[in-house]
C-alpha cells in the first residue's frame, strides 16, 4: 500500500473538501487516462446489469478508465465490464479491508490489475458518512458521470448531485416507467442525457484498436482524437512515421487514426 499525495491533481480541485492525499494499491498510471464514472443501484435489474456491463466494456477498448465504488450491484458489474486492468475502485474503508465480502475477490483482482484508492487508514471500517465521502471521490475523479440505474432518494443520486455541483455531465440508461425512478426524473427535468446506443456514445471517446495490446500512452490518446498529420508531427515528430510502419495508425488524406 502506497500514499499518493494530490496537489498537482486538478480533478480534485472540484471538491468542496478534497483530499490532501490517499492511499492506494495499484497502478497510478490508471490516473493518466481519461475517466469516466459509474454508479448505480445495488440491487440492478437484468437489463441494467448488462448494459452497464456493455457501456463498461466498449468504453474500456477505447482506453478510458472506468472509476466505480466497488460496491454490490452496478458497481460489481462496471468494474467487471471494464476489466480490473482498466478500472479504479474507490473503498469506502481501509485498504486492508476489502468490502463488501461478497467483492473480495474482485477487489483482489483491481489491486493486482488496476487501482483501488481510499481516504481512510488501515483499520478503518467502512460507516454511513464514509460511504458519501467515497461517493464524492468516485464522480470526481470521472470526466462525467454515467448512472445506469437508481431510485429517487438514494446514494446515487447524492451523486448526481456531486456531478452537477462539479460541472459535470450526466448520462443514464433509458428505463420502464416506475422503474429506475431516479434516473427517469433526472431525464424529465432535462438534467441527464440518455445512451440509446452503446457503441455511438463510446465512439465519442475514440476508436477500438486492432491490438487489444497497444500501449495505452500519451501517443494512444492523441490519436483518438483522430488528429491532421501536421499536428501529430509537431507533438510527437518521427514517432508518428514509426507507428505507421508498425502498423498502430493510419494517414489517410491528412488524418492520423488508429489502426
Amino acid at each position: 500500500m502506497g500514499q499518493l499525495l494530490l496537489d498537482s491533481i486538478a480533478a480534485f480541485d472540484t471538491m468542496k473538501k478534497p483530499p490532501s492525499s490517499l492511499y492506494y494499491k495499484g497502478n497510478l498510471d490508471l490516473l493518466k487516462r481519461p475517466k469516466i464514472s459509474i454508479v448505480g443501484t445495488r440491487r440492478p435489474s437484468n437489463y441494467t446489469k448488462q448494459f452497464t456491463y456493455n457501456i463498461a466494456r466498449a468504453l474500456a477498448k477505447r482506453g478510458v478508465c472506468i472509476v466505480s465504488g466497488a460496491a454490490m450491484g452496478v458497481d460489481a458489474v462496471a468494474h467487471a465490464g471494464a476489466g480490473e486492468e482498466n478500472t479504479i475502485a474507490v473503498a469506502a474503508n481501509g485498504l486492508d479491508i476489502r468490502y463488501p465480502s461478497v467483492n473480495r475477490a474482485l477487489i483482489e483482482r483491481i489491486e493486482n490489475q488496476g487501482l483501488v484508492l481510499s481516504q481512510f487508514n488501515n483499520g478503518f471500517k467502512a460507516t454511513a458518512w464514509s460511504f458519501v465521502v467515497r461517493n464524492e471521490l468516485v464522480v470526481a475523479l470521472g470526466d462525467m458521470l454515467i448512472v445506469t440505474q437508481a431510485d429517487l432518494e438514494s446514494g446515487s443520486m447524492r451523486s448526481v448531485q456531486y456531478a452537477q455541483k462539479m460541472g459535470k455531465k450526466i448520462f443514464v440508461l433509458p428505463q420502464r416507467l416506475e422503474e429506475s425512478s431516479g434516473t427517469n426524473f433526472l431525464l424529465l427535468e432535462e438534467k441527464a442525457t440518455p445512451i440509446y446506443d452503446i457503441e455511438r456514445f463510446a465512439s465519442l471517446f475514440g476508436e477500438v484498436p486492432s491490438s487489444a495490446s497497444l500501449k495505452k500512452d500519451d501517443f494512444f490518446y492523441f490519436c483518438q482524437t483522430s488528429p491532421t498529420l501536421d499536428e501529430a508531427l509537431a507533438q510527437f515528430k518521427e514517432k508518428v512515421y514509426e507507428a505507421e510502419l508498425e502498423g498502430s495508425i493510419t494517414i489517410h488524406n491528412g488524418i492520423v487514426r488508429l489502426q
